[in-house]
């Protein structure tokens, strides 16, 4: 049973609206229906934030991020910036990797579809007393039935197999609570959504940074590239890239820093001639653009990102 708040009454609590609408055929339309309407699920999401300020508050203490591949990287941005906002310790684990014998006082676990099998065994198998939270496109599914509460964001779950709403819709709403303005942050996004983009086709290996929490979109990023378009991808924290890795860039090479790039590392690139793509935007809105690139080189390269090839939506 519902009640007019949005909560299942009888059982988890779950907050969230209805679901914004997509487009339905052709090469990635789907995707790129999905992906242009974050900055409207961004801020429906910031009307969300004061509904599970109760729920968030109150989950204090050290707290484990979990989920699987998309999530996983959402965890761990959350993770890491719930910590420095001083809420207590915070790690990130994927969800069949959660250490044994060590104990969290809050265990969140992030997952669109909700039926993601290692996510439902690590919701069972944490301790007595550990409270645990569902983030989740489907309110109604195993991991929100192991959950003690869930907040549902039917409204920003997808059709595509690729993720790109849902999931920074998600890691809005954890920002949003710890103090991020949510309509400053959609209104970078639309800036994304009109932004340039680097040439389509010119590239052929992709490498993609992040200072701080930020490195966990950078990774998510090389994933959504790779999955999208069959792309040659990396990802590492910014400072890292001229400890080895920037060895085999070239000028086929595209790097792409979500936020400023340290000056010093600036330097190493532009040795290798490859191509710098840069922002000044929130990392988050940053993303945006790069969701835009993965549809177009998928485009070029005759690719329906809507439905990568090995992949479904949920690993189940």
């Amino acid at each position: 049973m519902t009640d007019t708040a949005g909560r299942v009454t009888g059982g988890p609590t779950t907050h969230g609206p209805t679901t914004h609408g997509a487009a339905t055929d052709g090469l990635g339309t789907l995707t790129q229906a999905e992906l242009e309407d974050q900055p409207a699920a961004w801020k429906t999401a910031a009307a969300l934030v004061p509904t599970i300020a109760e729920t968030v508050s109150a989950a204090q203490g050290r707290l484990a991020a979990v989920g699987c591949g998309t999530s996983y990287y959402m965890g761990g941005a959350y993770a890491e910036l719930r910590e420095q906002a001083g809420l207590g310790e915070a790690d990130a684990f994927v969800a069949s990797r959660v250490p044994p014998g060590r104990t969290y006082d809050v265990l969140l676990a992030i997952s669109r579809s909700g039926t993601t099998r290692d996510l439902v065994e690590a919701m069972t198998a944490a301790p007595p007393g550990t409270r645990r939270i569902a983030l989740t496109g489907t309110p109604k599914s195993p991991v929100a039935e192991a959950a003690d509460e869930v907040v549902g964001l039917s409204f920003a779950d997808e059709k595509s197999v690729v993720q790109t709403r849902f999931a920074t819709t998600g890691l809005a709403l954890l920002r949003g609570f710890l103090g991020t303005d949510l309509g400053t942050l959609a209104a970078e996004a639309e800036d994304a959504l009109r932004a340039p983009l680097p040439e389509v086709g010119a590239y052929d290996h992709l490498v993609f940074l992040g200072s701080d929490w930020a490195s966990w979109l950078a990774a998510e990023a090389a994933l959504k590239l790779r999955e999208m378009t069959c792309a040659m991808t990396e990802s590492y924290l910014d400072v890292e890239y001229e400890h080895g890795p920037v060895s085999v860039a070239s000028p086929g090479t595209l790097v792409w820093s979500l936020g400023p790039l340290a000056a010093q590392v600036r330097t190493s690139i532009e040795r290798t001639d490859a191509h710098i793509v840069d922002s000044e935007r929130d990392p988050m809105a940053e993303l945006v653009r790069v969701h835009r690139y993965g549809v177009a080189l998928a485009r070029a390269k005759g690719i329906d990102c809507d439905t990568p090839r090995f992949l479904r939506r949920s690993v189940d």
